[in-house]
């Protein structure tokens, strides 16, 4: 009986090193609902990112010092769609997920509802703007970007004030607002094949 203790402790050690890839998880799940992998939590003021290399979720540096939001937190939960890459470093397509405060790491089943179009320094960002898949975990009962505009036109003020202020030394702009189709298109086109 001991021997078999032996083999099995450095097993056990070995699958409790292993950590998930949240890059590597498909971007739609097995329900066919796209994926989203939360970095930094709602109602945070220091934005987490994924290191792909570590496999862990770390404070964004800028310059060395960790990265800080010097106006509101984070109005939801900010994170990629996981096995898009929209650069040579590997980052995944943003997605903002309204929704209650979820950890770094959480997978998320969501519906996209609109994008937010964004420049900074001349180059043009997209975030996707998603809710819950569930209903049951929906703060904001929206499934297209009609039902968004029509029912929380406060909501996209709100989040289009505080993406153009959240940093003040990336001069970003509000470039405007696109459909949930657009923000499709901009899923397959980052999808990684």
């Amino acid at each position: 009986m001991k021997r078999h203790t032996l083999y099995l402790l450095p097993l056990l050690l070995f699958l409790a090193s292993c950590k998930t890839d949240y890059a590597e998880l498909p971007t739609y799940s097995a329900n066919k609902q796209l994926q989203a992998v939360v970095e930094t939590p709602a109602g945070n003021t220091r934005r987490l990112v994924y290191d792909r290399e570590q496999r862990e979720f770390v404070p964004d540096l800028n310059a060395g010092h960790e990265r800080e939001v010097d106006f509101l937190p984070y109005p939801g939960n900010l994170g990629f769609i996981p096995s898009t890459e929209i650069d040579k470093d590997g980052r995944g397509l943003e997605v903002l997920v309204l929704a209650e405060r979820r950890e770094p790491g959480t997978e998320m089943e969501v519906i996209p509802v609109g994008l937010i179009q964004l420049e900074n320094y001349g180059e043009l960002r997209h975030i996707i703007v998603a809710v819950p898949s569930r209903p049951s975990e929906r703060r904001v009962d929206a499934t297209s970007y009609e039902s968004l505009s029509k029912n929380y036109p406060g909501a996209k003020a709100i989040l289009q004030i505080w993406f153009s202020n959240y940093n003040k030394s990336s001069n970003t702009k509000f470039v405007g607002w696109r459909d949930e189709k657009f923000a499709e298109k901009e899923i397959q086109r980052w999808m990684k094949l």
